[in-house]
């Protein structure tokens, strides 16, 4: 008799990755996208500091700019199936 039961196919093998099994070797792109935006308002909140000069400021707005330049193209390339 056939199996009533459905199996996944997730493209990895469970020999080789045996938490496959439990669907822990998918990546969840929602979560790296909420995980970035936090990330930018993080570095943002950063300029609010007791420091003097400003050298810090233009490098935390530097990296917070490319941060959310990855974080759009990453979103904009998976909408438009650009990217998979």
């Amino acid at each position: 008799m056939a199996s009533t039961e459905v199996q996944r196919d997730t493209g990895v093998d469970i020999a080789e990755v045996p938490s496959a099994e439990w669907g822990w070797s998918r990546i969840n792109h929602r979560t790296w996208h909420i995980t970035g935006f936090f990330i930018v308002v993080f570095l943002l909140c950063l300029l609010r500091g007791n420091h003097v000069g400003h050298v810090e400021d233009g490098y935390l707005i530097g990296f917070a700019a490319l941060a959310l330049a990855i974080l759009v193209r990453d979103f904009w390339g998976r909408r438009r199936g650009w990217i998979r």
